[in-house]
């Protein structure tokens, strides 16, 4: 089997970012991003999801976070689209539940081909932290896009805003292992019956 991995670099105004990706990993990671609570998020989706994934950005965090989290989820999504190739013989969709104390989400991916985020959470303050809660919707909106993946995202129940933001990345990093993990049935054929996902 090719291996499934992927670098991509990404440079704006505002933000210039390395990512390396591999989706056949042990859950291996490195960050070096100026959003430490981003970075204690993707630590979960490296560690649940078994992806090893190095990110590098460099943004304008003296303004605030919002180009460096959204420019993120975009490149991580890039990364997994050209890790994951035309997608043959993937399993394709993937789902979790995963709960944190009194906090459950369920995160459902399908890698259609079709970008979509229908994301559901309430949370009661503006920030944990320094982390912007509104950013959370940002980074997986950036990597549905670019990722070309319909998510659907939903804290089912939850008080403690960080527990809520931790059980999507987490429900988020069990769910793309399964959608990017080979059906050894399927080997070489598209999940779709038209023959694409893209």
């Amino acid at each position: 089997m090719a291996s499934r991995r992927a670098k991509v670099q990404r440079k704006t105004l505002e933000t210039s970012i390395a990512v390396e990706l591999s989706l056949d990993g042990q859950g291996n990671s490195t960050f070096a991003t100026g959003v430490p609570f981003l970075e204690h998020m993707l630590d979960q989706v490296s560690r649940h999801g078994l992806f090893d994934i190095n990110i590098d950005c460099q943004g304008d965090t003296q303004i605030d976070d919002h180009h460096s989290v959204e420019d993120i989820g975009i490149s991580l999504g890039e990364a997994f689209a050209e890790a994951l190739g035309d997608r043959s013989g993937i399993q394709r969709y993937g789902h979790a539940y995963v709960p944190l104390d009194e906090s459950l989400s369920r995160v459902v991916i399908d890698f259609s081909g079709r970008p979509g985020l229908h994301f559901h959470a309430d949370f009661r303050r503006p920030s944990v932290g320094n982390f912007d809660v509104d950013l959370t919707s940002e980074f997986f909106q950036g990597f549905a896009n670019h990722a070309k993946a319909t998510i659907h995202m939903d804290v089912l129940r939850g008080v403690n805003d960080h527990h809520k933001i931790e059980t999507l990345f987490k429900a988020f990093g069990r769910a793309l292992r399964i959608a990017c993990t080979i059906d050894e049935r399927a080997i070489g054929a598209m999940p779709s019956t038209k023959g694409s996902l893209s």
